[in-house]
């Protein structure tokens, strides 16, 4: 029996405008960085998706080097696209991005014009798609020019290939300049995407003022701390923890002592507010209104709900401001 996305998946989820754009996103949107490659089960990442659309996340967050390998992320998409949510595309923001490694020699890294050109004309034949919704410089290029690399942006959009642009992993200073040669070309910014939790919060010294000012939307990446900001680590590491594999970007030597304790702390906080520490810590994210939308990550359906269910309690107390802020400057 084929997909029916479910009647009532608009109901509960809250859609936040993305600066001053004509731009509503989910407050929680879905990242496929890791377990929808080729390494994982299909079904598995077909299901996460279909109940992700369900819950009313309209909003899939992609990149050229998603996988493992490199593109199998958009291959896998692709095919829930034709098989599933083909009748529901123009229901989606389907964004990608290119700014890391993706094939051998001088012209496939970066962000070069011709990198950022040729790699989104890979990415739209493995998704099967004729545009995405937000294509990204998914990070600054030191040896390019940022006219040449957002002159491509324009350029993308304007072949029709993109009907958005953003930025990730820019500095305060860089947005402000992206933002300025963007608004020349007449391709305004739409989004930037940084990395932002309670453990890393280096936005909110002067990214968050210059999108502000400029009416730019921002979606933050690793809103868990790659899962220290959930009960996984409450008691230690577990065996099947990603800290305790080998590769990765979290490893055992980021959970400390010190780090458990604040996360214990983090903890007492959530149980009093009928949350689990995943849920407190993308509301806090989200609180104040100055992020568009949480991007989450997830090894299967369950993550999902339980992450979409924060938005049951998105507000906080004074006091429980002062207690986290007391908690994470300890």
């Amino acid at each position: 029996m084929g997909y029916e996305a479910a009647e009532n998946r608009y109901q509960s989820m809250e859609y936040n405008r993305s600066g001053r754009s004509g731009v509503l996103l989910p407050a929680i949107s879905l990242g496929l960085w890791h377990n929808f490659g080729g390494v994982d089960t299909y079904e598995n990442g077909r299901a996460m998706l279909r109940r992700a659309f369900d819950l009313g996340i309209t909003h899939f967050d992609l990149a050229n080097n998603y996988g493992p390998p490199a593109g199998a992320a958009e291959e896998m998409f692709g095919r829930i696209l034709k098989t599933d949510f083909a009748p529901y595309r123009d229901e989606m923001i389907i964004s990608t991005k290119a700014g890391y490694y993706m094939w051998p020699g001088p012209y496939g890294d970066w962000g070069s014009r011709k990198y950022l050109i040729s790699s989104l004309d890979q990415s739209l034949k493995r998704m099967g798609l004729d545009y995405v919704d937000i294509f990204y410089s998914h990070r600054p290029d030191p040896n390019t020019p940022l006219e040449e690399t957002m002159g491509a942006l324009d350029s993308i959009v304007r072949q029709g290939k993109a009907l958005y642009v953003g930025i990730s992993n820019y500095s305060a200073e860089q947005t402000a300049e992206a933002i300025k040669i963007l608004n020349e070309l007449g391709t305004p910014l739409l989004i930037h995407q940084p990395k932002y939790s309670m453990f890393n919060r280096w936005i909110e010294d002067g990214l968050q003022d210059v999108l502000q000012e400029n009416g730019v939307g921002s979606i933050a990446f690793s809103p868990l701390a790659q899962g220290l900001l959930t009960n996984k680590y409450l008691t230690g590491i577990p065996a099947d923890s990603r800290a305790a594999k080998p590769t990765g970007f979290l490893s055992e030597e980021h959970v400390t002592a010190d780090v458990i304790e604040r996360v214990q702390k983090l903890n007492e906080i959530a149980v009093e507010r009928g949350q689990s520490l995943s849920q407190m810590a993308l509301a806090w994210v989200l609180r104040g209104g100055r992020v568009t939308s949480v991007l989450i990550g997830a090894s299967k359906v369950s993550q999902i709900e339980e992450n979409v269910a924060a938005l049951n309690n998105l507000e906080f107390s004074e006091e429980e401001l002062a207690r986290i802020e007391d908690i994470l400057n300890s």
